[in-house]
């Protein structure tokens, strides 16, 4: 049982599958580093997908503040749904950290939070604290409509195929760097372009969409780029749509996913927003976070300031 009165302590949630067992693995290095640097903490472990979220609700009811996600990008958001589903306290009183054992590490990258679990633990030691804005997507499932929190990237069309197909591996115990990028070349031969109504800030854009991004952070996908310029507190969504390419051009210029220049090929389109709408003629799918939800139509809008994160390094510009 958590007590109020060590609400100055961390709870550290580990999933123990992240990373192909890594989480379960190397837990015990984990936990002697943390010891080490006098953090002190109760840790619990997740045991089936969405459980992340109900031991963070059940540790703020309990008197929680403070939280350590051991796990890949998946199980941060898990934590962040907690945190604003939670029916005890504001999200901004809520501090998180994150000690990446995933394969993609994207959020942790755009922080400097680095896979060396030492390094990584000594940056929750010095503590350094920033306001992060917070993503919130509706979408549907059939005719059920469903809302989900995000704090990196969003994704819709193509990139969302990419992530089922690459969850279902995992959840299958094929994990690993490149599942991704094997998975993106491979859903290439079968995927076609939708076209969509984009409502951005209430203005009204058409497009043949091969996939939209929106992004809080800068990286997904294991270190691609698609929204490379945007910020985690500038109240504002980056948006990226790949429009009009076919899946031969997007071969020939799968580096610009990657290099940060992505917004200078004259098919793709970058924006800024507080709020975007996508209604499409055939279905697009959605993921965020790298969590594969369900499909259009769809709603993301911004929360600023929406929650305390522990970095290493900060982008300001």
């Amino acid at each position: 049982m958590i007590h109020s009165k060590e609400q100055n302590n961390w709870l550290v949630i580990v999933n123990p599958n992240a990373g192909n067992g890594k989480g379960e693995k190397d837990w015990d290095i984990i936990s002697s580093l943390l010891k080490k640097e006098e953090i002190l903490f109760t840790v619990k472990f997740t045991e089936r997908k969405g459980h992340a979220i109900k031991l963070t609700q059940e540790a703020i009811s309990a008197g929680i503040r403070k939280i350590i996600t051991v796990g890949g990008d998946g199980t941060l958001n898990e934590v962040v749904n907690g945190v604003y589903t939670n029916n005890t306290c504001p999200a901004t009183d809520i501090v998180l950290s994150l000690i990446p054992v995933g394969t993609g590490n994207d959020w942790g990258r755009m922080f400097g939070i680095p896979l060396d679990y030492a390094k990584a633990v000594k940056i929750i030691r010095e503590d350094k604290i920033m306001l992060h804005d917070v993503g919130l997507v509706s979408f549907y499932n059939g005719n059920e409509k469903n809302n989900r929190y995000f704090i990196n990237i969003a994704g819709l069309g193509f990139e969302s195929v990419v992530v089922k197909k690459t969850n279902y591996q995992k959840d299958n115990g094929h994990g690993g760097k490149l599942i991704y990028f094997y998975n993106l070349l491979t859903s290439l031969l079968s995927y076609k372009n939708n076209l969509a109504e984009i409502t951005i800030d209430g203005e009204l854009k058409h497009a043949n969409v091969f996939s939209i991004n929106i992004g809080n952070g800068r990286y997904c996908g294991g270190g691609m780029r698609q929204t490379p310029y945007a910020l985690p507190d500038d109240g504002l969504l980056d948006v990226t749509v790949i429009n009009g390419m076919g899946k031969f051009e997007i071969i020939r210029n799968l580096k610009i996913l990657y290099d940060g220049t992505i917004l200078k090929h004259p098919k793709i389109e970058g924006y800024r927003c507080k709020n975007i709408k996508v209604n499409s003629g055939s279905t697009l799918y959605i993921e965020a976070d790298g969590e594969s939800l369900g499909h259009t139509p769809a709603e993301f809008s911004i929360i600023p300031s929406g929650i305390n994160i522990v970095y290493g390094t900060r982008i300001i510009q």
